[in-house]
């Protein structure tokens, strides 16, 4: 009798996974590829090789439509994101706070991947924190019935709109071509009006990660194919790898380390952006002219 109801349970139990199994969120049964996939490593680079360079900053503004990709979806806290797809913010601060990727503090005054934020520092990223509020109870017939509550203040993830690339371009002689490589990302937060709740327009970048680190995190990640093709995979790391956004500069290196928008305002400075932009192409042209 024994050895008949463990057959039972068992021959219910396969039927049970069997048609879990069945059960397909397409047309087909999709396996991703990008578990544990290896990042493209850069063409070897020495120093005698390269004969012009210069760093870049430049900003992608995730509200442009060929942007989206780098903001979707955006969840709210404490909501359910899909399983296939994350925002890069949220994919940089699930690394970040994990421990996979080291975030750098001071990203107004510093890029230059200096000081390391410690634990204490990335609680309070984006403005989470913890406040104690006292709440009258004034059902009580007790006089100044007042309660000590903890509210917990967490960071908003989707008032990332922005992110800073720091980046040098490089002419390497020894393959004969113009390159670039990204060396940092920032993200950066919008305001709010503290009174309003408002957005002030205004943007703080809030922590720097050195690029080449994050690469094995972003080779992992999938992001949305914006080719309107779901059959095509594509990762953060192959659309920074294949430069598939829009961006503007805001900063180039020069002996007063200014921003262009410190010297120059309104259209002027989207002028000199656009003009930094045709230096580096034409530099590149300007060597294969005889």
């Amino acid at each position: 009798m024994k050895n008949l109801i463990l057959l039972f349970i068992s021959f219910l139990m396969i039927s049970i996974t069997g048609n879990a199994q069945d059960i397909l969120d397409g047309a087909y049964d999709r396996k991703t590829t990008y578990e544990n996939r290896k990042v493209q490593p850069y063409p070897h680079l020495r120093q005698a090789d390269v004969m012009w360079s210069r760093k870049i900053w430049r900003e992608i503004d995730l509200r442009e439509k060929v942007n989206h990709p780098f903001y979707y979806p955006a969840i709210q806290p404490g909501n359910n994101q899909p399983n296939d797809r994350r925002s890069l913010i949220d994919v940089i601060m699930d690394a970040v706070i994990e421990g996979s990727i080291t975030a750098y503090a001071n990203a107004i005054y510093d890029d230059e991947f200096k000081v390391e934020m410690t634990q204490e520092d990335i609680k309070k990223i984006g403005g989470a924190r913890e406040e104690i509020m006292q709440i009258i109870d004034w059902s009580s017939d007790v006089e100044d019935a007042v309660t000590d509550t903890l509210i917990k203040v967490a960071f908003d993830r989707t008032t990332v709109k922005k992110w800073r690339i720091k980046e040098e371009w490089y002419f390497d002689k020894q393959r004969s071509v113009m390159d670039v490589r990204i060396i940092g990302i920032c993200p950066m937060q919008e305001g709010k009006d503290e009174i309003t709740g408002e957005p002030t327009g205004f943007f703080d970048p809030l922590f720097w990660v050195y690029f080449p680190d994050a690469r094995p995190i972003l080779a992992n990640a999938e992001i949305f194919n914006l080719m309107k093709n779901d059959a095509e995979r594509r990762t953060y790391d192959d659309i920074f790898w294949k430069r598939m956004f829009s961006s503007y500069i805001i900063k180039e290196s020069n002996v007063m380390d200014r921003k262009v928008n410190e010297y120059m305002i309104g259209l002027d400075a989207i002028l000199k952006s656009e003009e930094i932009k045709a230096e580096i192409f034409n530099i590149e042209h300007d060597l294969w002219e005889y």
